[in-house]
């Protein structure tokens, strides 16, 4: 730790400014990370932030996991190249009924796991039911609910999967049938939870590369757990011939330095991301290597409803108008982010919310619904934590606003990914940093884990209109702005910005894809070092 503190003061922009150099100045390296393999013509070296547990895709949460997972598996469908229409993978194509609700997918005859076995309709129907059996419990589960009789299956409400609309009508024809005609739904089948796992896997095969099956253009190659994964081509893939890059290593590094150092060294040819303090070199020195790319991913804060006095609307909404996010954005994250006043990014806005309902800056209001809360000035107000699993520099940019504009005081943590996410599901904790980033570029996708059921309903906040409003969305876009209204109004959680990725990649990788979801597609890559 390098012990980042900002101390209370009258003036803000003095405190952001000096501790974004002193985080510029806070260069440790990794104590887990292995030095990477020397450049290959035919190995790309890509970074790799959060370790997954197991490459199970119904226990996948964060981009990076499903990012492997592509490289492993495929769906009936991928996305297309920057956020296009879906093309064909395990499928070759589709029909759909004149009803809008059934598409027929037709599977590739060649179509093959790394094991030798075909890949047939009947694996696709296992694959999703397992993802659906509420014995399961996927995370993802939901990004299947438009299926017909697909929430009554994982809910419990029937046992009877012959009321899903999942049906294998011959070797290599999958019919799927939606409860209402969805245009999007094509877009929802590229998405990481579609992804297949091997129907006949034995527990614990997907952690071995020994009993790895998979039916994606890489297969698993060797994991040493915080060190690196490393994959590689998988000959039975039905593209084999068309991929350049025959091995993808995916090293681990703990933080944005140790990653950015191993890149200036030529250790890795890909980041994830920058560290604040060294775009302005890269841009200045280094452009062509600096990339930057508006994602569909909304940044906030949940507020646990459970514990007091976050009970209360007003004192959440008093926290949520303290804060300045155009100077989170502008000093402390100065790579292009969108100070966000609402849920919804612009790529998914349709209508505008109420002003009424909108989190912008208004210290005044802030103060005077934390004075009628019965804290005036903070004065008795509990001391909280605010937790993170990444960039403390926001949260010591948050605790100073609070601290000057409300006179509340929160203590700062900042622990693993998953470890954060374990915590803010089980409650265990008062405040959290989260990122949302929809399975697909839909408002009611990226609204939908504030459901009242929902398992990454961080903020345990529970709410019928709003569910009843987000259900209706599909059918009646007007509903989702209400939900979004709801939402806001009740500042149980409170946006702060719309990411913006920033990375850094080598001259030599040709051919990259990945959209605004955080989804990639390798087949396409090729090195080149000259």
């Amino acid at each position: 730790m390098c012990g980042w503190r900002i101390k209370s003061g009258r003036n803000l922009l003095l405190p952001l400014a000096a501790f974004a150099l002193i985080l510029g100045g806070c260069d440790r390296p990794s104590s887990t990370a292995a030095k990477p393999a020397a450049s290959s013509p035919r190995s790309l070296r890509l970074s790799q932030r959060n370790e997954p547990g197991d490459l199970d895709v119904v226990r996948a949460t964060l981009p990076d996991e499903f990012a492997l997972l592509r490289a492993l598996g495929e769906g009936l469908l991928v996305p297309g190249p920057a956020g296009s229409e879906p093309q064909p993978g395990a499928a070759l194509g589709f029909e759909v009924s004149p009803d809008g609700r059934t598409y027929t997918f037709r599977l590739r005859p060649e179509g093959r796991w790394s094991n030798g076995e075909p890949v047939t309709a009947a694996d696709f129907v296992a694959a999703y039911r397992r993802v659906l059996e509420p014995t399961t419990a996927a995370t993802k589960a939901h990004v299947f609910f438009g299926v017909e009789g697909a929430r009554a299956f994982a809910t419990g409400a029937t046992r009877d999967f012959a009321t899903v609309g999942i049906h294998a009508t011959g070797p290599l024809t999958l019919a799927i049938t939606l409860e209402y005609p969805t245009s999007s739904f094509p877009r929802v089948v590229a998405s990481g939870p579609w992804i297949p796992t091997f129907p006949r896997a034995a527990p614990n095969a997907l952690r071995s590369p020994a009993t790895w099956v998979g039916n994606g253009p890489y297969v698993l190659a060797e994991w040493k757990p915080h060190q690196h994964l490393i994959v590689r081509r998988n000959a039975r893939w039905h593209g084999a011939a068309g991929v350049a890059v025959e091995e993808i290593r995916f090293v681990h590094f703990d933080d944005g330095d140790a990653e950015e150092r191993a890149y200036r060294a030529g250790q890795i040819d890909a980041t994830m991301a920058v560290p604040t303090a060294k775009l302005a070199t890269y841009a200045k020195e280094r452009p062509a290597e600096l990339h930057r790319a508006p994602m569909i991913e909304t940044r906030y804060l949940a507020f646990n409803v459970l514990r007091p006095p976050l009970d209360r609307p007003a004192v959440r909404r008093a926290l949520a108008l303290a804060l300045d996010r155009q100077k989170l954005v502008e000093l402390v994250l100065r790579g292009g982010q969108i100070p966000a006043g609402r849920m919804l990014p612009p790529a998914l806005q349709t209508d505008a919310v109420p002003s009424s309902a909108s989190h912008t800056l208004d210290p005044v209001q802030a103060r005077e619904l934390m004075a009628a809360a019965g804290f005036p000035a903070g004065k008795g107000f509990p001391r909280m934590e605010l937790s993170g699993w990444s960039n403390p520099a926001i949260l010591e940019a948050i605790q100073a606003m609070w601290r000057r504009e409300l006179g509340v005081e929160v203590a700062l943590l900042t622990r693993d990914a998953k470890v954060h996410l374990a915590a803010l599901a089980a409650g265990s904790f008062d405040i959290g940093f989260v990122t949302v980033i929809p399975d697909i570029a839909d408002a009611a996708d990226l609204l939908a884990p504030f459901r009242s059921p929902a398992p990454d309903n961080y903020a345990h906040w529970r709410d019928p209109e709003f569910d009843a409003a987000l259900a209706a969305g599909g059918r009646e876009p007007n509903q989702l702005t209400k939900a979004e209204e709801r939402l806001l109004l009740s500042a149980a959680v409170t946006p702060l910005y719309f990411n913006v990725k920033n990375w850094l990649m080598s001259p030599r990788v040709r051919g990259w894809q990945e959209d605004g979801l955080w989804a990639r597609s390798y087949p396409h890559l090729s090195l080149h070092d000259n």
